[in-house]
């Protein structure tokens, strides 16, 4: 994923900063819990393709 464009996103729900998870394939909002997907390197942003993620998982450590 091009660190310039993890730069320019964030959550479309809360606007907040998303974490590229590389090994999930996915960009985690840690503030709303969500998981948006990165598929062939293009990263979903809709809330509805989004996981709702538990408070435990280990997709929201740092």
């Amino acid at each position: 994923m091009d660190t310039r464009l993890l730069e320019i996103l964030a959550c479309p729900v809360c606007k907040g900063p998303l974490q590229y998870r590389r090994e999930s394939q996915v960009l985690v909002c840690r503030m709303d819990r969500l998981a948006y997907p990165v598929r062939e390197d293009v990263p979903v942003m809709l809330a509805e393709e989004a996981r709702q993620l538990a408070a435990d998982d280990p997709l929201l450590e740092r």
